[in-house]
């Protein structure tokens, strides 16, 4: 999967003393999420189905030109390259995580429902374009490529931060137990997350992700709530 590939090369020590003593930094140097035109949308939107249903070897210029009716070069015109398409796909789920992080943050209510509304709301988003989770939890895509696996890191690290900051705030208010570690609970969160929407993919879709996700959820809360 597309996280595992690149945790697989960062020390579990060092990635915990990232998290937390370099996650403001991390916050400050966020990158600016890109505007796409309308045909660089179509392009990542094909690229995305292309992937989930043929693999990441079948996504070349000459067939994603073929899948949308239109030349080589036409799809040239608006990407450099086959990295700048798989850099875009990224881009473009790193922005939907901001947008989901942005509304809990302006959430008025507890902790425990904001991480409640992120958790939830990221099986929607899949529910919605199973096709992505073929991209995003697709190892092979990205584990040979530097570049690819240090934009997959820096979404990590960046989603990770926001919720570890949620618990820390839950944890002082008195809504979620302090006896735990607000980075393992962050990592428990997260992990949950990924293995049910992993199943999901594996299983070709075979179960109500939404469904199981709200059961999932259920148990999580009863085991960090003070």
């Amino acid at each position: 999967m597309l996280f595992v590939a690149a945790i697989k090369k960062i020390d579990i020590r060092k990635l915990m003393s990232y998290l937390v003593s370099e996650r403001l930094l991390m916050e400050g140097r966020a990158k600016k999420m890109k505007t796409y035109t309308k045909r660089q949308q179509e392009i990542i939107n094909a690229s995305i189905q292309l992937i989930a249903r043929d693999g990441i070897q079948q996504l070349t210029i000459k067939n994603l030109a073929g899948e949308l009716g239109i030349t080589d070069g036409a799809i040239y015109r608006h990407f450099k390259s086959k990295m700048d398409i798989l850099l875009g796909i990224l881009d473009q789920f790193r922005g939907s995580k901001s947008r989901a992080l942005g509304q809990v943050r302006q959430d008025e209510s507890s902790e425990i429902e904001k991480l409640r509304h992120f958790f939830l709301q990221r099986f929607k988003q899949f529910s919605t374009n199973p096709a992505l989770t073929a991209v995003i939890f697709s190892e092979e895509i990205f584990q040979n490529d530097k570049q690819l696996a240090r934009e997959v890191f820096d979404i990590m690290i960046s989603v990770q931060n926001n919720i570890l900051q949620i618990i820390e705030k839950g944890q002082q208010n008195g809504n979620i137990r302090d006896d735990l570690s607000s980075t393992s609970l962050s990592m428990m969160f997260i992990g949950t997350l990924r293995f049910i929407v992993t199943k999901w993919h594996l299983s070709g879709f075979d179960f109500n992700l939404e469904q199981e996700g709200q059961k999932l959820w259920n148990d999580f809360e009863k085991l960090i709530k003070s």
